[in-house]
Parts: C-alpha cells; sequence; structure tokens
C-alpha cells in the first residue's frame, strides 16, 4: 500500500517511471507473443530466376503509351 504525503494525500509516482513501466510492459508483451513461421522452400525449389529465359523463350513486348 501506498503511503500518504504530508497532507494525508497518496504519493504519486513520477510520469518518467510510470512511462517506463507502460514501456517494459509493452516490451514484454512484444517478447511473449508468438510468432508464426512459415515453410518456406529452400532457393533451389523456387521458379526460374529472373535473368534466366523464362519458358517460351524471350518473347517481351513493348507497350507505348500516347497522352497527347
Amino acid at each position: 500500500m501506498k503511503s500518504a504525503g504530508a497532507h494525508g494525500e497518496p504519493e504519486m509516482l513520477d510520469a518518467y517511471v510510470i512511462e517506463e513501466i507502460k514501456r517494459r510492459e509493452r516490451q514484454r508483451d512484444r517478447d511473449e507473443r508468438p510468432a508464426v513461421e512459415l515453410p518456406v522452400p529452400p532457393p533451389a525449389e523456387r521458379g526460374p530466376r529472373r535473368d534466366e529465359d523464362p519458358p517460351g523463350g524471350n518473347d517481351r513486348g513493348v507497350v507505348i503509351i500516347d497522352y497527347s
């Protein structure tokens, strides 16, 4: 229980102490939050890389947009 001040009122904590307590509680909640781990296949099992030719050749088109 808190002790009474000089005028019989309970003493209050400094704003810094209150904010520090809140910050530590948020950090604790963040640290205790369960994390989801997604299975990620190794790089060798993924699709073709960007620097490789896509299946079907190198047929890349050109788009011209005329704003006039």
